[in-house]
Parts: C-alpha cells; structure tokens; sequence
C-alpha cells in the first residue's frame, strides 16, 4: 500500500475515532449518569479521543523513523484496525450498560473482554517495535525532533506497560472472585498510563512547532531536552503517586 494512501486512512480512521469520543460526550451530557465507574459513558468518550489522537500522532510520527516504508505500512494498518476494535468494543459494552474490561459475566462478555485484551497484546506488540526503531536508527526531522521522538516512545513504553499492569491485576482478582476489586484496582495506575500515553504526540509536535521559530538549532534542541525532563518528571510523579496508593 502507498505510504500517502496509509497515512491517509490512518489519519482518517483516527479523526473518527476522536468523532466517536466527542459525539458520546454529548451522549453523556444529554443521558447522565456516573463520570466514573466501570459502567459510564467516560470510557467510549476518553477511549474515543484518546486512540484517536494516539493513531494520528503515530502515524505522523512514525513518518520520521527510517524504518522504510513497507515495515510501516503493513504495521501502521494493523495498529489503525486495532484501535477501532478497541474502541468498538468498549462502546458496544457502554451501549449495553456492562462493564467493557474484566467482564465474564456472560459468554459474550467474556469474548468481548478478551478481544480487548488481545488487542492490548497488538498494540504492545507494534508500539514497541516502533519505539525500538527508533533507538536503532537516529529519527530525521528538524533540530530536537530525534530526541522528541525517542522521548516519546520511551514514555509510551510506560504507558503500555501500566496498562498492561492494570489488565494483569484486574485478571488476577477476578479468577480468585473479587469482581468489584478488580474493577477498582485499576485506578491508582489511570493517571500514570493517562500522562505517559501522549508523551508521543505532545513533545514531537513542539520539535515541530520550534521549527517554525527564528531560534538557533541549539536553543530548539535545549527547549526539546527541558520539556522531555519535565515530561518525565510528570510521569515519575504518576508512578510515585500509584505506588502510594496501589
């Protein structure tokens, strides 16, 4: 597939997925209910908005990685297919007023919930891939974006695997039947996951908006170097937090 054509259905597929947040928003404000809990419209709308915004910076973040252009679009795709099963799935369950995650309550809900996990396991899978192309090779772009981007994957690694803390100690509590535990378990590692998961969009797109900018290329890149130590400063205080209180 033409690298324009990927990025494009990519960009488009995540501009939907931001739609869908947005459009549940409105559903929440028209129908009410609990903002938190394992059954409100918070997660379609922060799902939404979240994988769609995470899909587009990828995908124009990866742009920057020399990795070729076929790697790219067959993982692009794969990585664009799974955020809208991941969305799908948690508004199918929002819709049908049951737990998305860690619900075995029926068979239906025990498939749907384990889609969402094996499609956690993708998204682990391609993420990681990318951030590891980008610490083989040096990313391209203007001055401070290789730091950028490597910044930003490294966070998104912490962000993946605080989800995947989550999902694994939600499991655990629910097999040894703690239901309501499990679903209240995954709050102190929200804010973690939540801060590290946009590092990959937040600190390239500043690289970029440098670029525009009279500076030198050495005051661009310190500016870069300062905001990813205050970026990782933000995500050590998540960690430091959920420790606290897990």
């Amino acid at each position: 597939m033409p690298r324009a054509t990927v990025d494009r259905l990519c960009h488009t597929t995540g501009l939907l997925l931001v739609l869908s947040g947005l459009v549940h928003l409105v559903v929440f404000a028209v129908d009410g209910g609990p903002w938190d809990g394992p059954v409100s419209w918070r997660k379609p709308v922060t799902f939404g908005l979240s994988f769609g915004a995470t899909l587009i910076a990828v995908t124009w973040v990866t742009s920057y990685l020399r990795t070729g252009d076929r790697p790219r679009s067959v993982l692009l795709p794969v990585f664009a297919a799974d955020c809208v099963v991941e969305v799908g799935g948690i508004t199918l369950q929002a819709w049908r007023r049951v737990p998305s995650h860690l619900n075995r309550e029926t068979p239906f809900d025990t498939a749907v919930s384990m889609t969402l996990a094996v499609g956690g396991g993708v998204l682990v899978a391609v993420l990681t891939g990318f951030a590891v192309a980008s610490f083989r090779h040096r990313p391209a772009g203007p001055a401070g974006m290789p730091l950028a981007v490597r910044s930003g994957f490294a966070l998104l690694l912490i962000a993946l695997a605080s989800g995947a803390a989550m999902i694994a100690r939600g499991v655990v509590l629910t097999r040894t039947g703690h239901q309501e535990a499990a679903y209240r378990s995954t709050a102190p590692l929200k804010p973690l996951h939540g801060v590290s998961l946009h590092a990959v969009l937040v600190l390239p797109l500043l690289a970029r908006l440098l670029s525009r900018t009279p500076w030198d290329e050495r005051t661009r890149r310190r500016i870069v170097a300062v905001a990813a130590g205050c970026y990782t400063a933000a995500v050590v205080m998540a960690a430091g937090w959920a420790l606290l209180t897990y």
